[in-house]
Order: structure tokens, then C-alpha cells, then sequence
């Protein structure tokens, strides 16, 4: 039987697209962006997370952590399952909302997103994904009411050193997600100093008749904490000013 991995299960969002939405986060990714706010969901593997400033010592470490010091990230779900924690949340959508699946990576997982969806599909919830576009599946993508996807960063060699892959691909499956006609939300973290080829991601944008909007995000060091209770090492990077992000807004655009 087929089964995900899911780190978190995330409801009543209203920043992962259209209208209030559940977002499911995949565990595992292809890319390990230095400044990822989800590190969580980096690793294949189930982790644990500590935060040491909350153990109460207890001693019952091996019967779960109730103070949240000993966080295990990290569960598996059969499709059925995860389906069971969508429908709670069915009654909340509306007409413009449904399930977004995160992470990570989900179509690092196509077989089973490929098959969640399915079952959403038949519940008559609306689904969409957020994806690096590192990999590329039509099946998946042309079940789905719209897609998040990413360009972080323009130049590709730059690209290459900061997320381990050049991006000819990820454009290349842009532009063959743009003939399926599905709505396209493309989105740039604003990391200064690193990605400055804004303008050039907005143009490109541009050539894509099905993008529908170009967001722009701004780093923010929330996920700093999280890799430190992952011992992972950190890096923070500069977070952008009101006004930087004022001046790149030129760029981003809803159609």
C-alpha cells in the first residue's frame, strides 16, 4: 500500500492560495536552500526536533514529550487516512478554497500525491500544489486548479551553488507547464545580495501566458529555530527592508 510521509497538516490557511485552504506538508526535497523556512521538510527520513528550554524533566522521554521538547517530525498517512483529515475541513472551503500540498517537495512523493488527489478529486475538493518544479509529472499537473511554483533565483551557475542544481530544467518545465493551461502563481523569495535578477524572473514570467500572477517573498529567519533543534547548521541571511521590497514590487503583478 502506498504511503506518505507528511510533516505537518497546517488548516484554515489562507496563504497557500486561493480562499481558506488545508495545506498538507511532504516530507523531503531535492534542494536544501540555505534559507529555507520549512528545514523540516528537507530530509526523507523522519526526524526529531529538540528544544531543550522546554524539557520539564519528567523522565518519560520514552513515552512521548507532553512539555514539546522532544518534537518527532515526521508521520505516514495512506491515502485514505490523509483523505480523513481533509474532509474535517471540507465544510470550511467554500468555492474558491481546498487542499494545498507542500513541503518539501510533493512530487518527490508523485505516487502518492498522484493518488490523493485522486481521491480529493472524487470528494469534489479543489486541490493545488506548491513545488520547486524540479520535477516535472503532466499526469499530476493537469489534475490540479492551479500551481505554486518557484523560480528562487535567475542565473543559473548561482543557482547551481546555493541550491545544488542548475535551473535549466526547472524553466524548461515552465514553459511545458505553460501549454496545459493551468493557472500559474510564480513566486521568488527575495533573498538580497543573492537573487538580484528580479527583473529578469519578471520578464520571463511575462512569456507565460498562463501565469496569472508573479509574487514576490520576503526571507524571513523563522526557520532558523527549527534547524537549530534539527542540529543542522544555520545560516541567516539579510532580511529584506520595507522599502527594498517596495522598490522590487514593480516587478510582481496579478493578471
Amino acid at each position: 500500500m502506498i504511503k506518505g510521509l507528511i510533516t505537518d497538516i497546517q488548516r484554515a490557511s489562507i496563504h497557500d492560495g486561493y480562499g481558506i485552504r488545508t495545506t498538507i506538508f511532504f516530507k523531503g526535497c531535492p534542494l536544501s536552500c540555505p534559507w529555507c523556512h520549512n528545514p523540516e521538510c528537507i530530509s526523507f527520513e523522519k526526524e526529531i526536533l529538540h528544544y531543550p528550554e522546554k524539557c520539564i524533566g519528567c523522565g518519560k522521554c520514552s513515552e512521548g514529550c507532553f512539555a514539546g521538547a522532544k518534537v518527532v517530525c515526521g508521520k505516514e498517512y495512506t491515502p485514505d487516512e490523509l483523505l480523513c483529515e481533509i474532509l474535517l475541513d471540507k465544510d470550511y472551503y467554500g468555492e474558491n478554497g481546498g487542499v494545498t500540498f507542500s513541503g518539501g517537495e510533493p512530487l518527490a512523493q508523485k505516487d502518492f500525491l498522484k493518488e490523493i488527489i485522486r481521491l480529493c478529486k472524487n470528494s469534489d475538493i479543489g486541490c493545488a500544489v506548491e513545488t520547486s518544479l524540479i520535477y516535472y509529472d503532466e499526469d499530476i499537473f493537469k489534475n490540479l486548479d492551479f500551481i505554486m511554483a518557484d523560480l528562487k533565483i535567475w542565473d543559473g551557475e548561482l543557482h547551481k551553488k546555493y541550491l545544488g542544481t542548475d535551473n535549466y530544467n526547472i524553466k524548461e518545465h515552465f514553459k511545458m507547464l505553460d501549454k496545459l493551461n493551468i493557472p500559474i502563481i510564480l513566486r521568488t523569495p527575495v533573498i538580497p545580495r543573492i537573487n538580484q535578477e528580479i527583473d529578469k524572473i519578471s520578464e520571463f514570467s511575462g512569456t507565460l501566458k498562463n501565469v496569472v500572477a508573479y509574487e514576490l517573498l520576503p526571507y524571513h529567519s523563522l526557520g532558523t529555530a527549527k534547524a537549530k533543534a534539527l542540529c543542522k547548521p544555520i545560516t541567516e541571511f539579510e532580511i529584506p527592508s520595507k522599502e527594498y521590497m517596495k522598490e522590487l514590487s514593480k516587478y510582481a503583478y496579478i493578471r
